[in-house]
This record gives C-alpha cells, sequence and structure tokens, in this order.
C-alpha cells in the first residue's frame, strides 16, 4: 500500500498518483494497476494484483461489468494509452490532468496540486457553480483540471485525453416476478447492502426519513446478532419546521439503536462557517453541508470511526416530489398535438389566460411546453432572474451560458429507458448524488474525520432497482409506493408515513436572527461585490428581499454567494493548495 506513487513504463505517459493510505499499486516492467477504494469483483474484495492478473484474459470493459464498490482505478499497459475508471455512482472522487505529457490523477484537487498539477481559476465554472450550487464533473473549478463522471472511462495518450466512455447506462428492463416477490428481494437486498459495508466501531446517520431509517435498522439487524446495539446520530435545530428529531426516535425506538442528538445552534455555525466554506476542492454551495459535518462529528468524538448514510435510496426508487410533479406536465406534453394545440388557443394565446383560474391552467401549459429534463430547471435562480441579471456584462463576455444545458440534456439523454421517470433518477444519480449530495456527506466526514459509506449505492441493489418498473415504484402521485410496501414490515408505520425531510440547515432564518452569522455573511457579501462577478444590484436586492419578504429562499442563495467568496478568498491566500 502506498499514498504517493510515479508510474513509469515505456509508451504512457508518466503518471503522478496521490492519495490517502488505502492506494493500492500491482506493477511490473509492462504492466500497472492502481486503485483507490474498496472494488468488488464477484462480490469478493480484489486488490490491484488481482485486477491486474484478471486483466491479462479481459479487458477492462468486460471486467468492469463484474466489479462492485466504491473505487477509481488505473490501468497503464505499455505502448497503450492509460485507462482510467472509477465506481458506477462515483462515490469516489477522481481528478486528472495532463500537463507537459505527465498525468496526475488524486481523489482531491488539493492533493493534485500538491503533485504538481497546476491551473487557473475557471469563469465557466463559476457560472455552473451559481446554476447548479456544485462544479458538475467533467469541469472543475480549474481550467486543464478534470473530474471523473460516474461509470466512466477515460483513455489517455502524452498528448491527449480521449471521449468518456459510459460502462453504466442500464436498460431498466423490467422484470417478470410478482409484485411481491419483488418486495421480498428488496428487503433482501437492502439487508445484504448493509452488511457489505458494516464494519468494528460503525454507526449511521439518522435523520427519520426512510432511507436513513432503513439503514440503521438493517445495522441494528446485523449488530444485535453480534450482541451489540447499533450507534445512531442526529441533529436537531431549535427552528419551527426543520427539527424532524422526534422521527429519528421513532426509528431508534423501532430498532432499540443506541441514539444520540446534537442540537445546532447558530453560534456553533458561525464558528465553522469558513472552515466549512474553504474545505471543499471547490466551491460548493449545499447549504446542508454544515449539518453533515456536526452530525459526523459527532459521532466521531463518540468513538466512531465510519458512518453509514442513506443518500440514494430516493434516487434509486422515485422518492423525490419532482418526479410525480413532472408526470403531471407529461401527462399535456404526451397528449395529441390538435388537443395540445386548441388548448393554447384557448388557455394561452386569449386575454383569458390572464383570469383567475385560467391563469393557471395557461402557466400549466407553458411548463408543460418545456420539455424535459429543462423543465426541472424552471426555480433555478438564473432562469428566474435571467443570467443578464445576475451576472456583469464583463463576466458573461466569456462564458457559454448554454452549457449546463447542455450538460443536462447529455447525461438525461444517455438513458436507455423511454420512460420519463427512469429518466429523471439516471438524470440525479449523477446531478444529485454524485455532484452534489455525495461531495457534501464524503467531504464534511472527511472534515470530521471520520469515514463515510453508502449501502444503498451498492451495486447490487442499484441494479434490482433498475427492475422494477417505473410506474411500480411511482404509481400515480405515491412517492416510493413500492419501496415502502417492500419495507412495510420493517419500517415503523410513522416513519413510512411521514413527510419527507432530512439534515436541512436553517440558515435563512439564522441569518436574521443571528448578528454574528448576519456581520460574517455581510462582510463577505461586501468583499464579493469588488470581483465583478455578480451585479451589486442584485446582491442589494438579494439582501432587502431575504430580510423583508422569504428569509428561506433568498437565504439559499446568500449562502451561495458567500461561501464562493469565502472559498475565492482561501484560494488567494493559498489555503486551498494544502492537502
Amino acid at each position: 500500500m502506498e499514498s504517493n506513487a510515479r508510474i513509469a513504463i515505456a509508451g504512457c505517459p508518466e503518471v503522478h498518483i496521490a492519495a490517502h493510505s488505502r492506494l493500492d499499486i500491482a506493477k511490473d516492467n509492462h504492466n500497472a494497476v492502481a486503485i483507490l477504494g474498496r472494488p468488488r469483483w464477484q462480490q469478493q474484495a480484489v486488490n490491484a494484483e488481482t485486477i491486474k492478473q484478471l486483466l491479462a484474459d479481459n479487458d477492462l470493459p468486460t471486467l468492469y461489468q463484474q466489479l462492485a464498490g466504491d473505487f477509481f482505478m488505473l490501468v497503464v499497459q505499455t505502448g497503450k494509452p492509460v485507462l482510467l475508471v472509477n465506481d458506477i455512482m462515483g462515490i469516489q472522487s477522481c481528478y486528472y490532468s495532463l500537463q507537459n505529457g505527465s498525468l496526475f490523477i488524486a481523489a482531491g484537487l488539493k492533493a493534485l496540486k500538491q503533485l504538481g498539477a497546476t491551473g487557473v481559476l475557471n469563469k465557466q465554472a463559476i457560472y455552473h457553480y451559481v446554476y447548479f450550487h456544485c462544479i458538475p464533473a467533467p469541469d472543475t473549478i480549474y481550467q486543464q483540471v478534470f473530474k471523473l463522471e460516474p461509470a466512466n472511462l477515460i483513455a489517455i495518450t502524452a498528448n491527449e485525453i480521449g471521449q468518456a466512455t459510459l460502462l453504466y447506462s442500464p436498460d431498466f428492463k423490467v422484470s417478470t416476478a410478482t409484485a411481491s416477490a419483488l418486495q421480498q428481494k428488496c428487503l433482501v437486498e437492502l439487508e445484504q447492502a448493509v452488511r457489505h459495508n458494516v464494519e468494528p466501531n460503525c454507526g449511521a446517520f439518522l435523520s427519520g426519513g426512510l432511507d436513513s431509517s432503513t439503514v440503521a435498522g438493517m445495522l441494528a439487524k446485523h449488530s444485535q446478532s453480534s450482541g451489540e446495539n447499533a450507534k445512531t446520530y442526529s441533529i436537531g435545530f431549535k427552528a419551527k419546521g426543520y427539527d424532524e428529531t422526534e422521527y429519528a426516535l421513532i426509528t431508534a425506538k423501532h430498532f432499540n439503536t443506541q441514539h444520540q442528538v446534537h442540537y445546532l445552534t447558530p453560534e456553533q455555525a458561525a464558528d465553522a462557517f469558513v472552515k466549512v466554506a474553504q474545505y471543499f476542492d471547490e466551491p460548493f454551495g449545499n447549504s446542508s453541508a454544515m449539518a453533515a459535518y456536526f452530525c459526523a462529528r459527532f459521532a466521531k468524538e463518540d468513538g466512531r470511526t465510519l458512518l453509514l448514510a442513506g443518500d440514494g435510496g430516493d434516487e434509486l426508487f422515485a422518492g423525490n416530489s419532482r418526479y410525480a410533479k413532472q408526470k403531471v406536465f407529461e401527462t399535456f406534453a404526451n397528449a395529441p398535438r390538435p388537443l395540445q394545440s386548441l388548448a393554447r388557443s384557448i388557455f394561452v394565446k386569449t386575454p383569458l389566460a390572464s383570469l383567475p383560474g385560467f391563469k393557471k391552467v395557461a402557466s400549466y401549459i407553458r411548463q408543460a411546453d418545456e420539455q424535459l429534463p429543462m423543465r426541472l430547471q424552471n426555480y433555478n435562480f438564473i432562469n428566474q432572474f435571467g443570467a443578464s441579471a445576475i451576472f456583469t456584462e464583463a463576466f458573461l463576455a466569456d462564458i457559454d451560458t448554454s452549457r449546463p444545458e447542455k450538460l443536462l440534456k447529455q447525461r438525461y439523454q444517455q438513458c436507455q429507458s423511454l420512460h420519463p421517470v427512469d429518466k429523471m433518477l439516471f438524470l440525479d444519480w449523477k446531478f444529485t448524488l454524485a455532484d452534489n449530495d455525495l461531495v457534501k456527506v464524503s467531504k464534511m466526514c472527511e472534515l470530521a474525520g471520520i469515514e463515510v459509506r453508502y449501502p444503498l449505492l451498492d451495486k447490487a441493489l442499484v441494479d434490482f432497482s433498475c427492475g422494477v418498473a417505473a410506474d411500480i415504484k411511482l404509481p400515480g402521485q405515491k412517492l416510493r409506493d413500492f419501496y415502502k410496501k417492500s419495507c412495510k414490515v420493517f419500517l415503523a408505520e410513522e416513519t413510512l408515513t411521514k413527510e419527507k425531510h432530512g439534515f436541512g440547515l436553517p440558515f435563512g432564518v439564522w441569518l436574521k436572527d443571528n448578528a454574528r452569522l448576519k456581520a460574517l455573511a455581510l462582510e463577505a457579501l461586501n468583499a464579493f461585490r469588488q470581483r465583478n462577478i455578480v451585479k451589486t444590484s442584485l446582491i442589494d436586492a438579494v439582501i432587502d428581499a431575504h430580510t423583508n419578504s422569504h428569509a428561506s429562499y433568498y437565504g439559499e442563495l446568500i449562502w451561495i454567494l458567500v461561501v464562493l467568496e469565502l472559498w475565492l478568498q482561501a484560494e488567494e491566500q493559498g489555503l486551498n493548495h494544502d492537502a
């Protein structure tokens, strides 16, 4: 096992690879395999030497179909392009850069820089950050530096980075098994997925929702077999509408876990604000990162070395409200064209469109006329206000404002299913999970000094979910219907019927009431004005709207801008160059 390595094989670019102690390398004079993470082949843990031997009889794309786990893998063979691939959900982050004939690879940008890779700030990525609240792969905050998209294979020579090949694109072929049989199998797959990830000193995040409750329950089942109670952890808030610790306690009682709650205060958030914002490899605007950090730190202080997270269930089994909402719009979008035209002529293209009642119908038709996946972006800040109302002309002069749309459509169209729900799930595997939620939880656990794993993203469970028909996962408007029926004999009734929530952060509310947080935010916003990225009029309008109209909605936009400023300050101070 090595933490840093140089791989030089004839006819290949010289490779410089950095990682933590889990980097495993097997090499000889002609071949090398490097792995970071925990790959499994035919459900058995494998190391780099085993993969190297298997590649003697299999090409990498073929071998990949039998691999599971979270990892990235590098294959170097004499005279051939270097091959770089990661796990199906992009759990293990992988950054890479080809510079002066040398290939640099690392799990994080700071480590990549320490290897010698360089890069200047990418203005296009800053635009993406405001659009997505993160920077989706393959782009990064630096020019000439990229990150691997989920299940992507990249071939790299000394002169160029080849076009990515997607190695995992399920066909969503519907199983012929009965609903009852599928429900039973779902529970079995869930239990096995958790078992693959359990180790001594393991605990679980527990928000009280379906996913975290399932993971906590399966951990409890595993722990009880060895005579122990599972350890579970929650974050609470003294803010109306944000705290759901009562549901976490229901699950804890149902499975008899040893449960602890940490109530996060605005003072603690203010203490950690700068540290959290600057810890990410790139600007990252998901405000629930703060809650994830404190929950992970709480578990670490209690003696845990590993946490299991429930991320992914919504994106496998259709649990997000937008999936149901889009089905309503698809009804009109798939209606006969003559009927659509008639409805537009009556409700949209006449004065009736402005009348009460008719106005809602007109709005529905206008939204339905926007095709997926872009219809999902109707509430995006940039789409709501317009790029020209947010950014300065000087900044926009160098920006391709259509690139976010291209990235979304490219992923959406890669899905082999024709059902819009399947296509939205496939879209979210990348943009909601790999680019956002997994980055949030993984980096905040790293900051807290604790490992995290995602049982619900186990390949066998993902494969199984693709065999459940979209209209069984989400019949009508019943979110997670199949999953709830599968877990009816396992989870508490209150868990199955509760409204969806999560580790949200009441930042917008706190910003109004806590003087220290407000001062920190205003100082950062005033500094951000000088960068000439967004218009000063926007900053003034956002501060006013947060104070006088919608604290939660505009608080999120303030968070995004403040985090960007704090990250840029760290970049200028050289803090982002430290490993």
